[in-house]
């Protein structure tokens, strides 16, 4: 796992986008690999979908340690978990968590920092707090772990309000970089000059959402973005081109 760990975080490159294009079970898992993915990442939403759950923790820890580890398994590349927010508030707790989910083969997680459950996000130093939990379980398993820091700063603020939050992400991106986290994450966020900011701004490398608003790959490159996810969208892709077969199949009938 070690030498998986390692392979991911190199693929982490500012200006070289690491594309992953997110899966939800050991199929789309497997089959994201063959079309030449140089990882794997799941999305919680997807994921919970698949499993007929709605997104925020609905689905059972156990399933969802369950589907890590068939996916993991699935692959012979590095695998990235949505572990949403750990399934648990109290670092002590988290890190139990935390653990559990090395041991079915990932190599790296998202970790968000809004309240699941709740309103709002967790405040800078909790937060902090429990990244340091999150790198204590990697540590006692001797696992380099890529803990994707995902703060939903952007996506509980309308876009017109987004430059204006640079600077209290920059704020959480140091946070949490000196707490153990590996990179940052910002989803909801399409605003090519508040995207560059973060990128020279931030000690971590950032990653940011694939949306219709996104500026092109080649002009995310330019800016220094180190990762593209592509959240639910290729959940949604596939359930509409079912549905789409399903319907005609239905007519032939």
């Amino acid at each position: 796992m070690k030498g998986l760990a390692e392979r991911f975080r190199d693929l982490h490159v500012p200006g070289r986008p690491l594309v992953l294009f997110n899966v939800w079970d050991p199929g789309s898992a497997r089959a994201v690999a063959e079309a030449g993915a140089a990882a794997i990442a799941t999305g919680s939403w997807s994921v919970a979908a698949a499993f007929g759950y709605g997104d925020g923790q609905a689905l059972p820890l156990d399933l969802a340690l369950d589907n890590a580890r068939r996916v993991a398994a699935a692959v012979d590349v590095p695998v990235t978990i949505d572990f949403e927010g750990g399934y648990a508030e109290h670092p002590d707790d988290l890190e139990v968590n935390v653990g559990r989910l090395i041991g079915t083969g990932a190599v790296g997680i998202n970790f968000e920092d809004q309240v699941v459950g709740g309103t709002g996000l967790h405040e800078v130093a909790a937060q902090a707090e429990r990244f340091a939990a999150i790198r204590r379980a990697a540590d006692r398993a001797s696992v380099p772990l890529f803990v994707n820091a995902r703060t939903d700063l952007f996506l509980q603020a309308p876009s017109e309000r987004h430059a204006d939050l640079v600077d209290d992400a920059l704020v959480r991106a140091r946070a949490y970089a000196e707490a153990g986290a590996s990179g940052f994450f910002v989803p909801g966020l399409c605003d090519a000059g508040s995207i560059e900011r973060l990128c020279k701004g931030s000690p971590l490398p950032l990653n940011v959402m694939v949306l219709p608003a996104l500026p092109p790959r080649e002009q995310l490159a330019e800016l220094g973005v180190a990762r593209l996810s592509h959240g639910p969208g290729p959940y949604r892709q596939a359930a509409e081109f079912l549905k789409a077969a399903a319907r005609a199949a239905f007519a032939n009938g």
